[in-house]
């Protein structure tokens, strides 16, 4: 999301709270200046990324067959 300081200034505690699950991104005059986000969204995506969601539809064990067959 792409925001001015003045905007960044007048609803902060709204960017705090969308930074928690997006990249802010602060411009001055037409420029990026700033960047507010979330230091842990890298492990949380990271985490999703190596153990995966598994629908509500299989059970467990058809998903470490389906990740499996994956390799």
């Amino acid at each position: 999301m792409l925001i001015t300081a003045t905007e960044l200034k007048n609803d902060l505690s709204k960017y705090l709270l969308l930074s928690a699950t997006e990249d802010i991104f602060i411009t001055r005059n037409g420029k990026i200046v700033s960047k507010l986000t979330n230091p842990f969204q890298k492990k949380v995506e990271t985490a999703k990324s190596l153990f995966g969601i598994i629908p509500a539809d299989i059970t467990e064990e058809e998903a470490k067959e389906e990740r499996l067959s994956s390799i």
